[in-house]
């Protein structure tokens, strides 16, 4: 069944790779352009380990917007791609990352920016 959902949604809306056993039960996205999953860690700890991805990898950080519920990264790579992260809360302990990098999206710069977060955490 979730076999032929993926399937049919492989069909419908374009571009969709589900990438599972990425962490701890985790499952990892890649959607359009965006890489979505969600950690098992709260939100302002998601936050840090963004930021500090950002500054591990050296990527010039533009800008960042942030209230209770969602933060908003801004940062632009050496070849000056828009990388932007966006953290939701959706729990005590649980939190939403989407990642997207450029105009079209980067699968495999998404990836490699989710596993700096997530050795942060």
């Amino acid at each position: 069944m979730a076999g032929a959902l993926v399937a049919v949604l492989a069909f419908s809306s374009g571009c969709v790779a589900v990438i599972a056993g990425a962490g701890a039960g985790a499952a990892v996205a890649y959607v359009r352009g965006d890489l979505d999953t969600t950690l098992s860690a709260s939100y302002e700890k998601t936050v840090r380990a963004a930021n500090a991805a950002l500054s591990d990898l050296k990527f010039a950080k533009v800008s960042e917007k942030k209230d209770a519920l969602q933060a908003i990264l801004i940062a632009r790579n050496a070849a000056d791609k828009k990388i932007e992260m966006r953290v939701e809360l959706v729990g005590e302990n649980v939190s939403k990352l989407k990642i997207r990098v450029g105009v079209f999206g980067d699968e495999a710069q998404s990836l490699a920016i989710l596993e700096k977060v997530k050795s942060n955490l």
